[in-house]
């Protein structure tokens, strides 16, 4: 397997794309960019030209499902807007492909169902993005809760926000909830809700929610500003969470346990990352060598499909996602809990 490089198709040349996971294909081991899907050919083309691939290796949304035809593209990583992940995962494995697919991986429950069954039915892989899970960081914490740090864990807070504008290319179809899906809770507050699940390692029994728009926010007709969400997990720990469209910038979690807390604040940045860990002991700031996680999922999507493994991070986990963000929406539209 040393030698052996999977062959990588983009779908989506956002910002996110083009300035994040792009470039991470420099530090794979067994991954490289071979493709580029876009809607734009002036775009598409620049890229192409700047990591040096072929311009027959250039597709658009319509010449999509010739993919098939590509034998040098093994994977294809979708990342669109929310409310066309399905549709170009199922067009893409039975192009032949196996997928990787941006979070959220849909905009409802039978999206993701659909998309797991079509990936299943053509034999193919499916990994749904969550960066987080594959980042150094993200992974001392949940080490240290395992082994017992911070002794019994019992509580965790987990925040997310950033302006929403809608002025720029990749924040216009974020405030379209026929795009997005959602607002806050989709984008960036799903971040909290995968911290607390990975951070217990257990699956919430009952969230309850509150959301609030601001009145005459023309960013907010369609989707939710700001969003506060409980979960109750079955081992006794609570979480309190929220997500916002127009606080600054935040992205940060706490884990309070019996015998100590921990603090990664950031937690989610793309680059930087800060953690303390406090105990009778004293405060102690835990300093790691970073990685580039992004270049870390999309290596370790590739080994899984290289040794037939399933990944750490497939369709049913975003899945489980994408039920408990519904759930939330419910507990917040009826003002009461809601058992999942």
């Amino acid at each position: 397997m040393e030698n052996k490089k999977l062959g990588w198709a983009i779908v989506g040349l956002g910002k996110f794309a083009t300035e994040q996971l792009i470039p991470a294909f420099k530090d794979c081991k067994y991954s490289e960019l071979v493709a580029l899907v876009s809607g734009s050919p002036e775009k598409a083309a620049q890229v192409a030209a700047e990591y040096g691939l072929n311009t027959p290796n250039i597709y658009n949304y319509q010449n999509y499902d010739t993919l098939k035809d590509n034998p040098a593209v093994d994977v294809i990583y979708i990342v669109l807007p929310n409310s066309l992940h399905a549709e170009f995962t199922v067009r893409g494995t039975q192009a032949g492909k196996h997928i990787m697919c941006e979070k959220p991986m849909a905009t409802n429950v039978a999206d993701c169902q659909k998309m797991i069954e079509a990936c299943q039915q053509a034999g193919k892989q499916l990994m749904i993005g969550y960066r987080a899970q594959y980042e150094t960081y993200n992974l001392k914490c949940i080490e240290l809760i395992r082994e017992g740090k911070i002794g019994d864990l019992k509580l965790i807070t987990s925040d997310h926000g950033r302006p929403l504008k809608p002025d720029k290319p990749e924040d216009k179809w974020r405030a379209d909830k026929k795009l997005a899906g959602g607002g806050s809770l989709m984008d960036i507050g799903i971040y909290s809700l995968q911290a607390c699940r990975y951070l217990t390692g257990e699956e919430p029994v009952e969230v309850s929610a509150m959301m609030h728009n601001t009145p005459g926010d023309p960013r907010f007709k369609e989707v939710e500003e700001n969003i506060t969400f409980s979960l109750r997990f079955p081992g006794g720990v609570l979480a309190n969470c929220s997500s916002s469209y127009s606080f600054f910038e935040t992205k940060r979690f706490q884990a309070f346990g019996s015998a100590g807390n921990i603090t990664l604040d950031p937690a989610t940045d793309y680059n930087e990352h800060y953690l303390t860990l406090k105990t009778e002991e004293g405060t102690e700031e835990i300093k790691l060598k970073g990685n580039n996680h992004f270049a870390a999922e999309i290596d370790h999507f590739s080994e899984c499909i290289l040794e037939n493994k399933t990944p750490k991070t497939p369709g049913k986990e975003g899945l489980r996602d994408v039920k408990l963000m519904m759930a939330i929406y419910e507990a917040a539209e009826k003002g009461q809990p809601v058992k999942v």
